[in-house]
C-alpha cells in the first residue's frame, strides 16, 4: 500500500517547466532524474531547462508584471490565503513528497508543511499593510510623499534542504508586494516546488506571475536570467561560495539582492545553565532536518565544569535516535542528501578524531543502500579541527570546553559566519550580555529553534544580506519613492 500511495502521489506532480501559466517540456527536450536518497532509486524524471527556457520564464514574468502590480493588495492577499488553505488540505501529500525526494522523516516533513505554510498566511496579512507617509518638509515649503512600489521581476533560487519553506519564504513576500517571479528549485529536490506551483495556480495566481524552471544545469540558466537587464531582484539561499559568485553576477545590473548563506552556529552552555533544557535545545538545534540546516548548531561550546555531564546526557539521548528511511514509523534520522554529504561528514569526524577528539556514539558511515550517516557525538574537539571552521551539514554534535564567558564569546565569534547563535544560562543579565556580544543576526536564548514566519531571518558577516520573514521580509521586494509637492497653502 505504501508503494501504491507513493506512485499515486508522484503521478499527480507536474514534471515540466511552468512558464506563463503553461506546463511545458524544456526547449531541447532534456530531462533529469530525481532520486530518493534513502534508496538511491529514481523517483521520477523532470524537465531540464535551458538558458532559453529561463529567458522565456522571465519574459512571462515581465509580461504579467504590470497587471499583478496593479492588482489590489486585498486581492493578492486573498490569493495567498487560498494557497495557504490548499496547502493545509494537501499537507500529507506535500509531506510525503518532501520525504521521498529529500529523505527527512515524515514527522519533520509535516512540521515543514506547517512552517512553510505560515509564510503564505503571514504575507497574505502583510500584503495589505504596505504603507508610506505624508507630511510637511522641515522648511515648511512643501509636502513630502513617500510611497512604496514592487521592485519588479524577481529570480528566486531555493535550496534542497527545506524545499517547501524556502520556496514559500521567497514567493509569498514577492507576490504580496506585487512582484512576479521566476523560481529555480535545487535539482536534488524540485518536486515539492512543482507541486507548490500547482497549488498556487489553483489558488488563483494569474498566468506568468509564478514561473518555475527546473534544471540540471543551474549555472548557465541562472546566469542568463541574472544578466538580463529586465530582472530587478535576486534572492538566493545556499552556500556562501555560490552566493559570492551570484553577487558578482548581480553587480553588473546593480540588482537588489537577498542572500541567505552559510552558517557556523555556536551553541553556548554556561556553567549555570539548566542542563535538561540545554540538552533538549541541543537535540533540536543539531538534529532537526538531520543536521542539514544553515541554523543547525555546529560548535557546542560547553563550560568545562559541566562538559562531562552535558556530554553524558546528550549522548544518552542521541543513542535513542533511530536511523532509516523517512517513511518508516519511528525513524528520527533519515539519509543525508547524497554521497558527497556522507563523505564530508566522515572526513570532518576523522579529522577531529585524529586531532584528539573522543567519539561517544556514531562516527562512521552506515552501509547502504542509501546515504546514511548516524547521529554522532564528539567531545574534546581541539582547535584547528576542520569541523570548527566548516559547516558540517550533518548529524554530528561536536563539543568544545571553555573556561569563562569571555573565552566563550571569543570562540563563538571566531568564524566568518554570523547567522545564528544559541545560549543557555539561567542568569538574565548574563544572557543579555551574550545576546549583545555575539556577532549573529539571530540568537536563541534557552531555546534550540528560532525560525518563525513572523520574525526576520538572516545573518551578519558572510552569512548573508537582507532578511526573510517578519515585517522586514516584504520590504526586500519593495522600492521607495519620494515625491515633493508645493505647499498647498502658499
Amino acid at each position: 500500500m505504501g508503494a501504491e500511495r507513493e506512485a499515486e502521489l508522484l503521478a499527480g506532480v507536474p514534471d515540466g517547466l511552468l512558464i506563463g501559466g503553461t506546463w511545458r517540456a524544456s526547449s531541447d527536450g532534456t530531462t533529469f532524474d530525481v532520486r530518493d536518497p534513502s534508496t538511491n532509486e529514481v523517483v521520477t524524471t523532470v524537465a531540464s531547462a535551458t538558458p532559453q527556457d529561463g529567458i522565456a520564464a522571465l519574459d512571462a514574468a515581465c509580461t504579467a508584471g504590470p497587471a499583478w502590480a496593479a492588482t489590489p493588495a486585498r486581492e493578492r492577499a486573498e490569493i495567498l490565503r487560498r494557497a495557504f488553505d490548499l496547502l493545509q488540505e494537501r499537507a500529507e501529500d506535500v509531506a510525503l513528497l518532501m520525504t521521498l525526494e529529500m529523505g527527512k522523516p515524515l514527522a519533520e516533513s509535516r512540521a515543514e508543511v506547517t512552517y512553510g505554510g505560515e509564510f503564505l498566511r503571514w504575507f497574505a496579512e502583510e500584503a495589505v499593510r504596505v504603507q508610506g507617509r505624508y507630511g510637511p518638509n522641515p522648511e515648511g515649503t512643501g509636502r513630502m510623499i513617500v510611497t512604496r512600489h514592487p521592485v519588479g521581476p524577481c529570480f528566486l533560487i531555493t535550496p534542497w534542504n527545506f524545499p517547501l519553506a524556502m520556496a514559500t519564504r521567497k514567493i509569498a513576500p514577492a507576490l504580496a508586494a506585487g512582484c512576479t517571479v521566476v523560481v529555480k528549485p535545487a535539482s536534488l529536490t524540485p518536486l515539492t516546488t512543482l507541486l507548490l506551483a500547482r497549488l498556487l495556480l489553483d489558488a488563483g495566481v494569474p498566468a506568468g506571475v509564478v514561473n518555475v524552471v527546473t534544471t540540471a544545469h543551474s549555472g548557465p540558466v541562472s546566469e542568463a536570467i541574472i544578466r538580463d537587464p529586465r530582472l530587478r531582484k535576486l534572492s538566493f539561499t545556499g552556500s556562501t561560495p555560490v552566493g559570492r559568485d551570484l553577487l558578482r553576477l548581480a553587480a553588473d545590473g546593480v540588482l537588489r539582492t537577498s542572500m541567505e548563506l552559510g552558517g557556523n552556529a555556536p551553541f553556548v552552555v554556561l556553567e549555570d545553565a539548566d542542563l535538561d533544557r540545554a540538552v533538549e535545545g541541543a537535540m533540536a538545534a543539531k538534529f532537526r532536518n538531520i543536521g542539514q540546516a544553515c541554523t543547525a548548531a555546529n560548535r557546542f561550546l560547553v563550560h568545562r565544569s559541566v562538559a562531562d555531564e552535558f556530554t553524558r546526557r546528550v549522548t544518552e539521548r542521541v543513542r535513542e535516535l533511530r536511523t532509516g528511511r523517512g517513511t518508516q514509523e519511528g525513524v528520527t534520522i533519515g539519509p543525508l542528501i547524497d554521497d558527497r554529504a556522507v563523505t564530508k561528514a566522515d572526513e570532518l569526524v576523522a579529522d577531529a578524531v585524529a586531532r584528539g577528539a573522543t567519539v561517544h556514539t556514531g562516527g562512521a558511515p552506515l552501509v547502504g543502500p542509501g546515504t546514511y550517516y548516524p547521529a554522532t557525538v564528539l567531545s574534546d574537539v581541539r582547535p584547528g579541527s576542520a569541523l570548527l571552521r566548516e559547516e558540517i551539514f550533518g548529524p554530528v554534535l561536536a563539543i568544545v570546553p571553555f573556561d569563562d564567558e569571555d573565552e566563550a564569546v571569543r570562540l563563538a565569534n571566531d568564524t566568518e559566519y554570523g547567522l545564528v547563535s544559541y545560549v543557555f544560562t539561567e542568569n538574565l543579565a548574563r544572557g543579555q550580555r551574550m545576546i549583545e556580544r555575539l556577532e549573529t543576526g539571530m540568537t536563541g536564548l534557552n531555546v534550540g529553534v528560532v525560525s518563525n514566519a513572523a520574525a526576520p531571518f538572516g545573518g551578519w558577516k558572510q552569512s548573508g544580506l537582507g532578511r526573510e520573514g517578519g515585517a522586514e521580509g516584504i520590504g526586500e521586494y519593495l522600492e521607495t519613492k519620494y515625491t515633493l509637492t508645493p505647499d498647498p497653502f502658499a
